[in-house]
């Protein structure tokens, strides 16, 4: 999903859309290449999402595939606005995987994540934000871009105070309170706010104890977003320090789907973890 900016899930909704509609037509990916006088990698690129369709290649596949006017006027639509820009396009220089993802955050109807080292950037104070940022670009990045990423997280968040807000469900290992993250100070703030945000109706917090030994999220921390469109299949995230992985099979992301439910049924209760997050609180007061 990488290397094409904008909005990525209304392209991901054309391209399942038009697939669905070349099955229907009862059109392999070879027949309807032969009828179109394309590459059948053509077809698999738009299909799977790896390149835009420009509005002349929508409407040959539409009319190959006997599509009603009413439904091609409203993939044309469909098609307008994948070029509809959001407010990460005004940060010229965001990396393309970054907006990808912010774009798809932005649509999604629930985040489950697990959070294994830090905590998951849409619960994160500035002040975290700005260690964790700082220390993951090393000093490489002068501080003004890093006070542009803070923006862009911070900027990230108000998603969550939103009418429609969407749901996260975060499972938070115990590792991530104890790790001092700027100072004793920036630490108890941000675990104070973890607290406040978990009074959200929308916000779940469980915290993952030592005591839980072994458990399926022990190699990689990971996202899986969900979308309320049948059209839209729920992928997963993760992101790595030089780059980011996209999962969409669709077994892949059941085991991933499978793995989060796992580690929510042996982390504490979001009551309990409440509680941990206050104590984590009284701890950095006394350092």
């Amino acid at each position: 999903m990488a290397g094409e900016r904008g909005p990525s899930l209304r392209r991901r909704r054309l391209a399942a859309e038009l697939r669905v509609l070349r099955e229907r037509a009862e059109f392999t990916g070879e027949q309807a290449a032969k009828r179109l006088n394309w590459s059948v990698s053509k077809i698999s690129r738009i299909e799977t999402c790896q390149v835009g369709v420009r509005a002349r290649d929508l409407a040959a596949l539409l009319d190959v595939y006997g599509v009603p006017a009413a439904k091609q006027e409203e993939l044309f639509q469909l098609a307008r606005t994948t070029a509809r820009r959001g407010w990460w396009d005004t940060y010229e220089s965001i990396p393309t995987e970054y907006a990808n993802y912010i774009s798809l955050e932005s649509e999604a109807s629930s985040i489950r994540c697990f959070s294994q080292g830090l905590i998951h950037g849409l619960l994160q104070t500035d002040d975290y934000a700005h260690a964790v940022i700082k220390a993951a670009l090393m000093p490489f990045a002068p501080a003004t871009e890093i006070d542009r990423r803070v923006e862009i997280r911070m900027t990230r968040q108000k998603i969550l105070d939103r009418a429609d807000a969407f749901n996260i469900w975060m499972v938070l290992d115990e590792a991530a309170l104890r790790r001092v993250v700027g100072s004793p100070e920036i630490m108890k703030r941000q675990c104070e706010f973890l607290i406040q945000r978990s009074e959200l109706p929308n916000v779940t917090i469980q915290v993952l104890t030592s005591a839980a030994g072994a458990h399926p999220g022990a190699t990689t921390p990971f996202s899986i977003l969900a979308f309320s469109e049948v059209y839209d299949p729920d992928v997963v995230y993760i992101e790595t320090l030089t780059s980011s992985l996209w999962i969409e099979d669709d077994s892949e992301v059941h085991r991933y789907s499978l793995a989060f439910d796992q580690l929510r049924a042996i982390a504490v209760s979001p009551d309990e973890s409440a509680e941990l997050i206050s104590q984590a609180v009284q701890r950095l007061e006394r350092e």
